[in-house]
């Protein structure tokens, strides 16, 4: 065999072999997580109670997904990845974090396929997919799985990566639409990849070696002979002008994500001071890098420091970062690829360092897994340059990447753990974290979900001793409040954090509960109606907003309330029921009945359903509605549920038998809920249920 074939079957072998190695150990490392549950910290929002997602590939969840902001972001095509989930494995957490870790894996080898292409360099590229596919810093994106628009956006990154490098090679008009079209729904996935045509000018610099100028020593052969071919030496202006339309693209879901994000006053632009803000930027880009190196305390939540941050640090920070990019360009004639990775690292992380503040953390994990890509460039390539004159060269960077690999994987692995419920999750980040105000207020609700109510309240006075304008903090106490009965507490709480925030649509619909159970139906009414204005979406304002409406008589607003409820919520028995009472007292017996029925589908123990149901088929005016048979086989059930003691089903099993023809079971059983309505003393129900014992006996003779 020629040596350039046998070169070739060599090169492939270690090919598959590192595809193989980088796919088995993430998935080894990664494979606890298919036990983990999900976690009360936005798994709520995007899966666990999230209706639309549930649901599965709708044509409704499909429009709902191109339309919301639900979650303050505009990512219809994650929407629509959470809803396949559904749609393939229900509500089992275990297979949606599969589905991330998949994700992370394909990442992980389409990054070393890339890498690979660009430079030719096989070890190098290697390292950049195992640091990667291993680093803790991206735990957070691959075990919650919330942050399905993490993995999902990487994918159309390295997608829209290895479109560029097949347009570059072959610029036709076809693949540059291909590269548009799989950068759009990167974008439609998360925003993050509005530096992506950054990222490709980068590219363009190294390792593609495109700038009109002279090339460098570390560019492949095998690109080196595309470019030649090609005959690609641009200048800048041209490779920007290239990439116009990405960055146009970039423009607008820039623009439409600050739009959705500052719906919400607590995420708006000017919540924390500008200087502060900028401080801020600098110490969490060096932060960031110190827990790359070092990946100790990482939590799922850092709180931003405010006004407590020195303005010194900032400035001390702000000199390093400027010190090492003036470094990295003195060093870019030699090592061209210092410049990539470095700015790659700083540009993509312009999104979320938090120039434009988006809610209160500092820093996030998650920000990491695809700047840190370019600092695993300059270490993969940089670490070789550093020992090209140690005579054991390949021997000591074998082994040194071998041992960062295992540490990386312990750390790793020991970091998911953390993951695994929410409880520990928060323990965690409370462990490692001062001041955390949203943490005390998650661990507060997650302790009301185990009964631990003191403990709870112990962990919100926590979370508004630190921050009294956290507004999560107060709606939480006042939902604690509101079920021990401790309305006015309860309100204050809701009022508070409606002055920080007006538009929480949640605080606002628990305040109008408490004011309903003062009596305080009015106040009730203006709060749902508040909160249908903030979240025309918001199920059960609706419902309760109709609940109070059949109250005041005003049956067919509540009515069209109802409607719009079950438009989200089509199989709720408890719509089903309110709707049908309200049709009932319309006189619209046949579409109760109706409503009745699909209730009972989703719901079969309701006594209330059941009685509801029996009632108006035994006693409905038109004869062609009635079911005596149906009628009393409901009112029994309903009964064996109450145990025989509730005077109101009673009744309606009396009414039943009587319909039924069985006049000495209606007697018996109407003097059986007579005694228990006189029991009670509730005298409306005891007249009425003398009347109609009255007739069954008449009937009888």
């Amino acid at each position: 065999m020629p040596a350039k074939q046998m070169r070739k079957a060599s090169d492939k072998y270690w090919d598959v072999c590192i595809y193989l190695a980088l796919a088995l150990t993430t998935l080894a490392v990664f494979w606890q997580v298919r036990s983990y549950s999900f976690i009360n910290y936005d798994d709520n929002d995007y899966v666990s109670e999230n209706l639309h997602v549930q649901a599965g590939l709708t044509r409704e969840g499909i429009i709902w997904a191109f339309t919301t902001g639900h979650g303050n972001n505009w990512h219809p095509v994650t929407w629509l990845s959470h809803m396949l989930d559904c749609q393939l494995f229900g509500t089992e957490p275990g297979r949606h974090h599969l589905t991330n870790l998949l994700l992370h894996i394909i990442n992980t080898l389409l990054l070393f396929a890339i890498f690979k292409q660009m430079t030719g360099a096989l070890w190098q590229s290697a390292f950049v997919a195992g640091a990667f596919a291993l680093h803790p810093l991206h735990v957070e994106s691959v075990a919650w799985v919330s942050e399905r628009k993490d993995v999902l956006s990487t994918l159309f990154w390295v997608l829209t990566m290895a479109a560029y490098l097949r347009y570059v090679k072959r610029p036709r008009v076809s693949g540059y639409l291909l590269m548009l079209l799989v950068f759009s729904l990167g974008l439609m996935a998360k925003p993050m990849l509005v530096t992506l045509p950054f990222v490709l000018l980068l590219l363009d610099y190294w390792p593609l070696g495109r700038f009109q100028n002279r090339w460098a020593k570390d560019i492949s052969r095998e690109t080196r002979k595309s470019q030649k071919s090609n005959s690609q030496y641009h200048s800048l202006y041209f490779l920007v002008r290239e990439k116009f339309s990405l960055f146009v693209l970039s423009a607008i879901s820039s623009v439409v994500t600050v739009l959705i994000e500052g719906r919400r006053a607590g995420s708006s632009l000017d919540w924390l001071p500008l200087r502060i803000r900028f401080a801020n930027a600098p110490v969490a880009y060096l932060t960031y890098l110190g827990k790359m190196i070092w990946p100790s305390k990482l939590a799922v939540f850092y709180p931003h420091p405010g006004s407590g941050l020195a303005m010194w640090q900032g400035a001390v920070a702000g000199v390093v970062l400027v010190g090492i990019s003036i470094l990295v360009i003195r060093l870019a004639g030699r090592y061209r690829y210092l410049p990539m990775g470095w700015f790659w690292y700083l540009g993509t992380l312009v999104p979320v360092i938090g120039l434009v503040q988006v809610g209160d953390q500092a820093m996030a994990d998650r920000y990491t897994y695809i700047p840190l890509v370019g600092v695993f460039v300059i270490v993969a390539w940089g670490f070789g340059d550093l020992l090209a004159k140690w005579r054991f060269r390949r021997i000591v960077i074998g082994a040194a990447s071998l041992s960062v690999f295992l540490a990386l994987s312990i750390c790793t692995y020991l970091q998911q753990g953390y993951w695994r419920n929410s409880f520990a999750l928060f323990e965690h980040a409370l462990a490692v974290t001062r001041d955390n105000s949203p943490m005390h207020s998650s661990m507060g609700m997650e302790l009301v979900l185990q009964g631990r109510i003191d403990e709870a309240i112990i962990q919100l006075n926590k979370a508004v001793q630190i921050k009294p304008n956290n507004a999560d903090a107060h709606n939480n106490m006042g939902n604690v409040l509101l079920a021990q009965g401790k309305l006015e507490e309860a309100i204050s709480h809701f009022r508070q954090a409606l002055k920080v925030e007006p538009d929480f649509a949640k605080a606002q619909y628990n305040l109008g509960l408490a004011l309903k159970s003062q009596g305080k139906i009015n106040e009730a009414i203006s709060c749902y109606r508040r909160v249908l204005q903030i979240d025309p979406d918001f199920t059960e304002a609706h419902n309760n907003l109709g609940i109070v409406l059949v109250s005041q008589g005003k049956l067919e607003e509540a009515i069209s309330h109802y409607r719009q409820a079950l438009k989200n919520k089509p199989y709720s028995a408890e719509l089903h029921n309110n709707i049908g009472v309200a049709l009932q007292s319309q006189g619209r017996f046949d579409e109760a009945i109706s409503h009745y029925r699909q209730a009972l589908g989703g719901k079969t123990d309701s006594v209330e359903l059941h009685n509801n149901l029996a009632w108006i088929l035994a006693t409905c005016p038109d004869p062609k509605l009635r079911r005596p048979g149906e009628a009393v086989e409901f009112a029994e059930h309903a009964a064996k549920l109450t145990r025989y003691q509730s005077a109101t089903v009673l009744n309606t099993l009396a009414a039943a038998y009587a319909a039924a023809g069985r006049f000495d079971d209606a007697i018996a059983t109407a003097k059986a809920a007579l005694a228990l309505a006189s029991a009670a003393k509730n005298d409306a129900l005891t007249s009425q249920i003398r009347k109609e014992l009255e007739i069954f006996k008449q009937a009888k003779r």
